[in-house]
């Protein structure tokens, strides 16, 4: 069924249109419809599926059809997220269906100064996508209220579990009108992730998309074998190999991030990196270079592994393997978003390889190996640019490790 043929709104088919949305994916085709209905749904969908759009769309449709006066400091439609950039992402989605609506669409977070954020609430907004923390600043100071919402959805729910907002989420209830559509979003599940989601919606549609395998099929992942000290050289043969071609790559920690960096540099390849130690503005600077191809490598730690529709990533590297299953299902849905392919890459050192197993016997199938011959992996060293192949010469480049407030060395 393609969208043209759903009973919405003309303004809707016609901004649809506009982004070439034609057919809907799996996880739009079957939430849609129960979403229009009024139904609460419980969807576990993997990522770069649509899912999105999934619910931003007939919840437009909604909002649309069932008009309303805004309240002072009120909102009609609550999405929770866990981090800044997936905020950003949900609001472009909104506010590209609802294009000409006249719907009010805001996302508020921190790392910002809440004034602007307060001064926007008081007229009332349709649509406000949130992350926890600055949620709950907002309405402890009496700036936000939640007494007429029409519409909550939650997304990216095990990362919000994972990021420690549990008990944030158990806090929203009781702000919350008892009479709401509830639509709850999530790439994966486990036992904690259900008792949240039956403490908020009631008698929902079930949508579980391809529950034994939760990496796309048009995502093609392997892994290659590949020494500690060796997976730059690895990562400057892939890069050099696909120059035109848009990477992300995924280290374990910031400093990490920052000396992979400087590797390349060395070998004179541009890249840069994005993580918990770059404010706001920088964040957003770096993502808009990327996304706009003008970078083509960036090296992230995983807090860009959540909610960041970035188009056309040709390649996902785990230049180190995640330590958990949920992340490497999010890193490598970066690539192959919507109907396109992806591929995704993972290096594996011996000391990760319990690691890999662990993700394996989860992903209850086998990630394809990449073969090296001893020649091809001694020629790759040798072709290298890099003029210092001492892997402990990065520490002495290094950032500064930066101290908490007791004293204490913070290296993530």
């Amino acid at each position: 069924m393609k969208f043209e043929k759903y009973a919405f709104h003309p303004l809707i088919k016609s901004n649809l249109a506009e982004l070439g949305f034609k057919k809907p994916t799996d996880i739009q085709y079957k939430a849609i419809t129960p979403i229009l209905k009024g139904e609460d749904v419980l969807a576990i969908a993997q990522t770069g599926t649509g899912k999105t759009a999934a619910f931003a769309i007939p919840t437009v449709q909604r909002l649309l059809d069932h008009s309303r006066k805004l309240n002072i400091n009120a909102v009609r439609c609550l999405v929770m997220v866990p981090t800044h950039e997936l905020a950003q992402q949900v609001k472009q989605t909104f506010q590209q269906v609802s294009k000409g609506s006249g719907l009010t669409i805001y996302a508020i977070y921190g790392g910002l100064e809440q004034d602007p954020q307060i001064k926007m609430l008081q007229s009332g907004i349709d649509v406000l996508i949130a992350t926890p923390g600055r949620l709950f600043d907002l309405i402890s100071q009496g700036y936000l209220s939640l007494s007429l919402l029409e519409v909550l959805i939650v997304d990216e729910a095990d990362h919000m579990l994972g990021r420690g907002f549990i008990k944030d989420m158990r806090d929203l209830l009781p702000h919350l009108p008892k009479k709401r559509q509830t639509l709850f979003f999530s790439a994966t599940i486990n036992e904690e992730i259900k008792k949240l989601a039956y403490s908020l919606v009631h008698k929902a549609i079930r949508i579980q998309l391809s529950p034994k395998n939760p990496v796309a099929k048009n995502i093609e992942h392997a892994v290659a074998y590949v020494e500690m000290d060796d997976k730059r050289y690895f990562l400057e043969q892939l890069i050099k190999n696909n120059p035109e071609a848009k990477m992300l790559v995924f280290v374990r920690t910031k400093v990490r991030a920052e000396r992979v960096q400087k590797a390349l540099q060395r070998m004179e390849l541009k890249a840069d990196t994005l993580h918990g130690d770059k404010d706001q503005k920088q964040r957003d600077e770096t993502l808009g270079r990327f996304k706009s191809g003008v970078l083509k490598v960036l090296i992230t730690t995983d807090i860009s592994a959540r909610g960041i529709d970035i188009p056309e990533v040709d390649f996902v590297v785990n230049y180190d393997l995640p330590e958990t299953v949920e992340h490497y299902v999010h890193r490598v849905g970066r690539t192959g978003r919507g109907f396109a392919k992806g591929q995704a890459y993972s290096f594996c050192s011996p000391e990760e390889k319990t690691i890999l197993e662990q993700i394996e016997k989860e992903l209850t199938e086998p990630i394809e190996r990449i073969s090296i011959s001893k020649g091809d992996y001694a020629m790759v060293k040798a072709l290298t640019e890099d003029d210092s192949k001492d892997w402990r010469q990065l520490l002495k480049e290094a950032p500064p490790t930066k101290k908490t407030a007791k004293g204490k060395k913070r290296r993530r």
